[in-house]
């Protein structure tokens, strides 16, 4: 399994656009084959910063999305959005390790 990061600072005045956008979005996004996971995280300091994280079930399926339609619709959109270049890091999952607490837990 891999991990996709994705930072990305916006204007301003686009950040509730953006928003707005990634609600309609995400159901595409979750549906694209091998992604188990998507989350949008938003920086509790500067309401411009978001990042979204992803979970994949490899690099192949993360490449396949960014190959896709729906990326063919949304990056371009999202990126006229920006005040500062993205940021993006893909990562290998080591070792995952829940709360205790946690019903779902693999472990």
């Amino acid at each position: 399994m891999i991990v996709r990061l994705v930072k990305m600072t916006f204007r301003s005045e686009e950040a509730a656009p953006f928003q707005q956008l990634f609600n309609g979005w995400r159901h595409r996004i979750i549906a694209t084959p091998g992604c188990r996971s998507l989350e949008l995280l938003h920086d509790m300091k500067d309401h411009r910063v978001f990042f979204t994280r992803s979970e994949w079930d490899t690099e192949a399926a993360l490449e396949g999305y960014r190959r896709s339609a729906t990326f063919a619709q949304v990056w371009p959109v999202v990126k006229t959005m920006f005040a500062a270049p993205a940021e993006a890091w893909t990562m290998q999952v080591e070792h995952r390790m829940p709360a205790n607490n946690d019903p779902n837990s693999f472990a």
